[in-house]
């Protein structure tokens, strides 16, 4: 691991459990509300699982709204089966947000046209292949819910041999602590996606980016 790379891990684990915020349940009248009148923004999901004492699942999100500092949260929310499977672990979700309390929070799939938002195991499923370039590396989230790994969000220029000219993306995604030193500057990587945009269906694929 470069000295780049080591002061960034520690960086990482410094903000560990920085700007959290202590979850509430919110009921269904406060839900509509919110759609309504929250305040929009997106959630990357930390950890899903199934509370046990409501039919509902509980989430460890990290909440970025426009031109303010992302937050962690947990959200107590019953969601429909099929919107569970685009509610993994890294995976990114829409929200509604209170202002006035930013615990009071409800996430949502919305349709693809409208998010544009893709699993990760998805697009490194089925997407097309392409390389990046790491223009930018920042911690978003780390050490959550017992976990290393840390959410990074890269700024990456993309180059495809199937498309005329390379462009540039912004993900957040989470990042092997083994895989740290891949995200220095310059450093080239293996990269899946589904179509030119500003990143919503890209994915980077560390397996191949490590052996490569």
């Amino acid at each position: 691991m470069t000295i780049p790379s080591a002061n960034l891990a520690w960086r990482l684990r410094a903000r560990a459990r920085a700007f959290r915020i202590r979850s509430v349940t919110v009921s269904e009248a406060t839900r509509r509300e919110l759609l309504i009148h929250g305040e929009a923004g997106s959630a990357t999901i930390l950890d899903t699982r199934p509370r046990r004492t409501e039919p509902c699942h509980v989430f460890d999100v990290r909440v970025q709204l426009s031109g303010q500092f992302p937050y962690e949260t947990t959200v107590h929310q019953h969601v429909p089966d099929s919107d569970l499977q685009w509610m993994r672990p890294g995976d990114v979700v829409c929200c509604c947000v209170d202002p006035r309390a930013r615990a009071r929070i409800v996430l949502y799939v919305p349709e693809m046209t409208q998010c544009g938002r893709s699993s990760v195991a998805k697009i490194l499923a089925d997407g097309r292949r392409a390389e990046a370039t790491v223009l930018a590396a920042a911690p978003v989230a780390a050490d959550y819910s017992g976990r290393d790994d840390p959410f990074l969000r890269l700024d990456l220029e993309v180059h495809a041999w199937d498309e005329p000219v390379p462009w540039r993306v912004r993900i957040v995604q989470s990042v092997p602590l083994s895989a740290i030193g891949l995200v220095d500057l310059g450093r080239r990587l293996e990269v899946a996606f589904f179509t030119v945009d500003r990143g919503e269906t890209v994915a980077i694929d560390w397996a191949s980016s490590r052996w490569g």
